[in-house]
């Protein structure tokens, strides 16, 4: 069984060594690896897992965070990055279409920047994708879905880039 503690302690050496997109792939194959443990998945997204943002551990030097999310229902989220840090989805249930953007507007003052769709895909349970710094990226869920997420930081709080579709 691959457990949260084991994960964490992965991923603690790996990005201990650097956050290129060497280690951030090294980082994203973890993620595959968890989500292949059947035990692991339903310890942290199971049945009886609700809500749309977990925390489940939050590295005490290097920062990044692992996170549990349950989406119930459809959902669409809006274009964004995550701001001065990287991310990386992991579908467990369910499947996400996730479209990725180009910004080909910067934001200026209050007004949004905009972005034009370059691609999209769908995320089945497996799945798992690195979004780099400035990525920008949007979900699209018809049905419950639940996810790994991992972020370089803690994202609450922190300011993101406005976008709007061009």
């Amino acid at each position: 069984m691959y457990t949260l503690d084991a994960l964490a302690s992965d991923m603690k050496q790996v990005l201990s060594q650097g956050q290129t997109p060497v280690q951030l792939e090294e980082t994203r194959k973890l993620v595959e690896k968890a989500l292949k443990d059947k035990d692991f998945v339903n310890t942290h997204l199971g049945d009886d897992a609700e809500g749309e943002r977990n925390i489940i551990y939050e590295d005490p030097d290097l920062g990044f965070c692992i996170l549990a999310h349950v989406y119930k229902g459809a959902k669409t989220g809006n274009p964004h990055d995550h701001g001065p840090g990287w991310a990386i989805y992991g579908q467990a249930y369910g499947e996400t279409t996730m479209t990725e953007y180009d910004i080909v507007e910067p934001p200026q003052g209050d007004t949004p920047g905009k972005v034009k769709e370059r691609e999209s895909y769908t995320m089945v349970p497996g799945d798992a994708r690195v979004y780099e710094v400035g990525a920008v990226h949007c979900p699209h869920r018809e049905s419950e879905t639940r996810l790994i997420r991992i972020e370089a930081m803690n994202m609450n709080g922190v300011k993101r880039t406005p976008l709007v579709p061009a």
